[in-house]
């Protein structure tokens, strides 16, 4: 007669995820992806997966086979006399729009999967001398628009930055302007970067999502 067998331990129940978690794990595939880890279909699969996540359970089995995330710089704080900013955005199948008179971190992410997205900094309130813009382009375009005055740098890819009037003055830009930086990664998609002063017309294609 075999001994009785211990119980086996009673797992933790499944905690719901909200943007915030979905957001560090897309980002943890975004950097496997980049680094090689992930190829097409397995980035695509996953991609997919943490976006529509529902609970910790389906996020911890995305990345269980991924080394460690890397620490991240603490974004500024934000002043005492205003909101704090919101640092991430996310979009399934639909698309993302900040315009106008809003409070940009010193760290924004942004997610759009088969969407389209613009950011528009022209008219918006940089909290820190230096912006650091993460975003990711899932067959998705997403549109960076920045006011003249402003040193853009780019990295990652499928970053683009696009040619405008304003494109000379920026080699001639003051060693303390505001920085933005744009970290990006398109998949099948389109990120591009362009230095337009406020009600600059549209360029051609500038709102068209790719498919």
């Amino acid at each position: 007669m075999e001994p009785p067998r211990p119980p086996e331990p009673s797992r933790p129940p499944a905690i719901r995820v909200g943007d915030r978690d979905r957001d560090a794990a897309a980002h943890r595939l975004q950097d496997a992806f980049a680094e090689g880890r992930l190829d097409d279909e397995e980035f695509d699969q996953r991609m997919r997966a943490a976006l529509t996540a529902r609970v910790s359970s389906e996020l911890d089995v995305l990345t269980a086979d991924l080394p460690a995330a890397a620490p991240r710089a603490a974004a500024p704080i934000a002043a005492a006399d205003g909101p704090r900013p919101g640092k991430f955005a996310i979009a399934y199948k639909s698309s993302i729009r900040r315009a106008g008179r809003w409070r940009v971190p010193g760290r924004f992410s942004c997610i759009i999967y088969k969407g389209t997205g613009r950011l528009d900094l022209r008219a918006a309130e940089l909290t820190a001398p230096a912006t650091t813009l993460t975003v990711t382009a899932y067959k998705s375009r997403v549109d960076v628009l920045v006011p003249p005055g402003v040193r853009v740098e780019l990295d990652g890819f499928g970053v683009s930055k696009g040619w405008s009037a304003e494109e000379d003055l920026e080699s001639r830009l003051p060693a303390d302007a505001p920085v933005v930086h744009v970290r990006g990664i398109a998949y099948k998609g389109t990120i591009e970067v362009s230095t337009r002063p406020p009600g600059a017309p549209e360029l051609p294609g500038s709102q068209s999502p790719e498919r």
